[in-house]
C-alpha cells in the first residue's frame, strides 16, 4: 500500500506540473520530491468512499462532454476533492455549514480572498449541477454568500515598457514571441500549441484553438509577422511547433513564463507576464475605436462581461469623454 501511495502521489504531481513548467524542470522537480519521500509510508486515506465520490466523477465527465480543457477539470477535481477530504462527508451529506467552515480554515490558512471566492464559485457550479441533475434535493452553495475581495486596480504595458522588452531580448525567438503575444492578446496555452501551418504571414491571420475546443482567427500586424518570419528564417528544425525551446521541443507556458519575468527584471519592467499582454491588446483596441464585440471575438470571450474586465480605462480618457458628452 505505501508503494501504491507513493506512486500515486508523484504520478498526480508530475501531471499538475506538466503544464506550468518545461520538461527539464519538471523532472529536476520530480527527482527532488522522490528523493525527499524516501524513507516515508504513505498510505491512500479512504473514508465512506470520499475519495471516489461517483457524483464528483459524474460532474468531472459532465464538464469533459461539454468541451472543458484537462486544466479546468484538473482544477475543478483539486478543490473539490481536497474540501471532501477536509470535511471527510460524501457529497450528499455536504451542508453549508461544512462549506463554511472549510472556507474559514482556508483563510486562517492565510488563503486570499479572492482565491476564496474562486474556490467558493467551483463548490457553486458542482452542487448546482447536481441539483439541476436532481442528484442532491439540497443544494448547500444557495445560502453561500459571496466572498467579497479588494479588486486591485489593473494595469498595462506602455509604449516604453514594450519598446524596452523588444531590445531587451536575447534572442529572435523571444522578441517574436513578445511580438505575437502583443499583436493577438493570446492566452500563453494558445500559443504554445500553434504550428507553423497555423500561421499566414501573408494574409496576417493565425488559427487558434481556445478554451472548449473553440476555432476562433486571430490577426497579426505587420511588426509582428515580420519578426515571426524573420524567427522562422533562423530555424533548422522540421518540428511543427510555431515557437520550440532548447533541444527543438515544443515550448511550454512555464518556459515562456520564466522568460518573460527574466525579460522584465532586464528590461526593468514590472509585472511582466503573458495574461497582461491580453489586457495591453484589448485595451489598445478599444482605445482605437474597435467595437467591443469585436474585441471579444479576438480573446475569445463568449459574455462582453469578460472582455470589460481586460479592458483598463485612463482616468484622462474618462475625463474627455466626459467634457464631450457632458
Amino acid at each position: 500500500m505505501a508503494i501504491e501511495a507513493k506512486a500515486t502521489l508523484l504520478n498526480e504531481m508530475e501531471r499538475a506540473l506538466a503544464a506550468e513548467v518545461t520538461a527539464a524542470e519538471r523532472d529536476r522537480i520530480m527527482a527532488i520530491l522522490t528523493e525527499a519521500l524516501d524513507g516515508y509510508d504513505l498510505t491512500i486515506v479512504q473514508q465512506d468512499g470520499i475519495r471516489q465520490d461517483d457524483l464528483l466523477d459524474a460532474y468531472l465527465s459532465a464538464l469533459a462532454i461539454e468541451g472543458r480543457s484537462a486544466k479546468t477539470i484538473e482544477r475543478y477535481r483539486y478543490l473539490i476533492g481536497r474540501m471532501m477530504a477536509a470535511v471527510r462527508t460524501p457529497t450528499r451529506k455536504i451542508t453549508v455549514y461544512h462549506l463554511r467552515k472549510y472556507l474559514s480554515d482556508e483563510k486562517a490558512r492565510g488563503i486570499s480572498d479572492r482565491t476564496l471566492e474562486s474556490t467558493r464559485q467551483v463548490f457553486s457550479a458542482y452542487f448546482n449541477w447536481l441539483q439541476r441533475e436532481r442528484l442532491i434535493d439540497q443544494n448547500p452553495t444557495a445560502n453561500l454568500g459571496a466572498i467579497r475581495y479588494a479588486k486591485k486596480e489593473k494595469d498595462i504595458y506602455s509604449d516604453v515598457d514594450l519598446e524596452r522588452m523588444k531590445f531587451g531580448c536575447k534572442s529572435l525567438r523571444d522578441r517574436a514571441i513578445v511580438a505575437f503575444l502583443r499583436a493577438t492578446g493570446c492566452r500563453i496555452s494558445e500559443m504554445c500549441g500553434l504550428n507553423r501551418d497555423d500561421v499566414d504571414l501573408q494574409s496576417l491571420e493565425c488559427k487558434v484553438l481556445g478554451k472548449g475546443n473553440k476555432e476562433r482567427t486571430v490577426f497579426l500586424d505587420q511588426v509582428a509577422a515580420a519578426t515571426l518570419q524573420a524567427y522562422l528564417d533562423t530555424r533548422t528544425d522540421d518540428h511543427p511547433a510555431l515557437f520550440v525551446g532548447k533541444g527543438t521541443t515544443r515550448m511550454h507556458p512555464g518556459g515562456i513564463r520564466k522568460m518573460l519575468v527574466d525579460l522584465g527584471a532586464s528590461s526593468h519592467v514590472t509585472h511582466v507576464h503573458p495574461h497582461k499582454f491580453r489586457r495591453t491588446t484589448a485595451t489598445n483596441l478599444i482605445r482605437h475605436g474597435m467595437p467591443i464585440q469585436e474585441v471579444a471575438a479576438i480573446l475569445g470571450h463568449d459574455k462582453l462581461d469578460t472582455t470589460m474586465q481586460y479592458v483598463v480605462l485612463d482616468k484622462s480618457d474618462i475625463k474627455n469623454s466626459y467634457r464631450k458628452y457632458a
